[in-house]
């Protein structure tokens, strides 16, 4: 039997429309501000007319919030921000208003990638095992090199996708976000096609600065995060069309009440950005995250709506699913630190965000041939999102067969289940500041799942479909025979082993890694 998807994706104006406030939020809101000696000049508004950005000094926003700021400094980073941890609204508004930052968001924003390992540096060799090949999951032949060096040509072998040529004239497109002041260096993505996609050589990428974001190109400036991002992602799709988002914003600075700060909310700047495009990349991959719990629950609600605006309107998502297992990485019960920022100091799992948003794909990790998983790959139940229902059949089952009582109180078995899918996830060979090295993290599993998805894309635009759009109902149905599950491994933090590789889904590496030949076939069908 074949299953037909009917549904369709909404245009901008129509989504726009679907999220809009009542008539009587927006005039209630608006006489508030300007109750406050705020006009209409001084209000920006969002398309959708959804979110209302402001300028005022502190002072402003303390009577207006009837609250006090203070600036808050980390002690272990020396980051500075200006926030309170509590404010108050007029009763009558209280149901019209969801979220008011910056207040209480205290998330540090930080990338996901682990030590870098320098090869050597005059050659950048790879390392060669022995010369008989590694037979993948999918059945395929993969370079034995791969085991200790993965490359472009490895991860189009493992993941069966060496005989997909993408086309670069079909309207279809590919983003990356950055942030941080992590710079995409043009040099140093020559010199990487040069050395794994010499096809690709001399082809460039569109940069588009979100909020005043930079992309300084001196090469000593090279970002690592965003050269690896760059370098893997538009490596595995090119020719298709690539865009890097700069988004201004990067700690530590030092503030005063005068000058509050909310770069450590970008999801909001860049999204205010980007659903504002009339034009968006089909896929887009991020990097980025933090602790759910440093992130208010009403701003992360409000966050993952508009996460999910971008997929009704054909865009995939990918975020990486964090490098510290279920929260920080450590085993040892006396050195851990995973504690809650409640008052109550108790020991909890600490799932991360944007990765427990169900309305993007999360991407866990894997490491060499045949596939484990990683031992850093971010996994677990969000405490803010209840788990949807396109998950039900895949998390029962692996809670039917895991053990009563194991981690109990350490998690919420309710919640959002994370990672949804992995990809290799560590020894990526990159070059970076003129530099051949070697880097890992979860940073690179969501850049290569999501240009494997964009060749996807590749497949349906060419049979006259539209964009696959949210991933994941269909990941978790009709597709879940594409994906090599990964049954060996664990990822362990907060004082435990934390949770282990099994058969189907599992909180490690989700439904496993991508078979693309097979999903090929099954999107190819499928109409949305």
């Amino acid at each position: 039997m074949i299953v037909i998807w009917a549904a369709r994706h909404l245009s901008k104006e129509e989504v726009e429309a679907l999220v809009a406030p009542h008539p009587e939020s927006l005039a209630l809101v608006t006489d508030w501000l300007v109750s406050h000696g705020i006009g209409e000049q001084d209000m920006t508004r969002s398309p959708a007319q959804d979110w209302i950005t402001i300028t005022v000094p502190v002072r402003v926003a303390e009577k207006m919030l009837d609250t006090t700021y203070h600036v808050w400094k980390h002690t272990s980073s020396g980051e500075s921000i200006v926030r309170t941890t509590s404010y108050s609204l007029p009763i009558y508004l209280h149901e019209h208003v969801d979220v008011i930052q910056p207040t209480t968001t205290f998330a540090r924003l930080k990338s996901f990638k682990s030590t870098i390992h320098r090869l050597d540096m005059e050659t950048g060799q790879i390392v060669e095992q022995s010369n008989t090949p590694i037979v993948s999951a999918s059945g395929i032949s993969v370079d034995p090199s791969c085991n200790t060096t993965v490359t472009v040509t490895c991860l189009k072998q493992l993941y069966n996708a060496t005989d997909i040529t993408p086309s670069a004239n079909i309207n279809n497109s590919f983003g990356i976000t950055g942030y941080l002041d992590q710079f995409a260096n043009f040099q140093d993505l020559q010199s990487f096609f040069a050395v794994q996609v010499p096809e690709a050589v001399n082809s460039s990428f569109t940069v588009l600065s979100v909020a005043g974001g930079q992309n300084n190109q001196t090469l000593s400036e090279a970002g690592d995060e965003a050269d690896l991002d760059i370098e893997f992602g538009f490596g595995i799709t090119f020719p298709i069309n690539g865009t890097f988002f700069t988004t201004a914003g990067s700690p530590p600075f030092i503030p005063d009440l005068n000058t509050p700060t909310d770069t450590n909310e970008p999801y909001i700047t860049w999204l205010d950005f980007i659903l504002a495009q009339n034009e968006i990349p089909l896929v887009i991959t991020t990097s980025y995250g933090d602790d759910e719990q440093t992130v208010p629950e009403s701003f992360a609600k409000r966050a993952c709506a508009g996460f999910a605006q971008l997929g009704a309107r054909g865009v995939s998502l990918t975020f990486s699913s964090g490098d510290g297992g279920v929260g920080d990485g450590d085993p040892d019960p006396a050195t851990q630190t995973c504690i809650t920022n409640d008052g109550t100091n108790k020991t909890e799992f600490l799932p991360l965000f944007p990765a427990s948003c169900p309305y993007v794909t999360a991407v866990g990790g894997t490491i060499h041939v045949p596939e484990v998983a990683v031992d850093f790959s971010g996994g677990g139940f969000s405490n803010y999102f209840p788990r949807p229902s396109y998950q039900d059949a895949a998390v029962a089952a692996f809670f039917e067969n895991f053990p009563n009582g194991t981690y109990a109180g350490l998690f919420n078995p309710n919640g959002r289940a994370f990672p949804d899918v992995a990809a290799q996830a560590d020894n990526f060979q990159v070059i970076i500041g003129g530099q051949t090295g070697l880097i890992g993290g979860t940073s690179a599993a969501s850049p290569t799942f999501a240009g494997f998805v964009a060749l996807l894309n590749d497949a349906r635009l060419k049979a006259g479909l539209p964009s696959l759009g949210f991933l994941n109902p269909l990941f978790y149905s009709t597709a879940i025979s594409g994906f090599n599950d990964i049954t060996t491994g664990n990822a362990p933090g907060c004082g435990t082993e934390g949770f282990n590789a099994t058969v189907g889904w599992d909180p490690v590496t989700g439904l496993g890694t991508p078979d693309v030949g097979k999903l090929v076939a099954y999107i190819s069908m499928y109409c949305y």
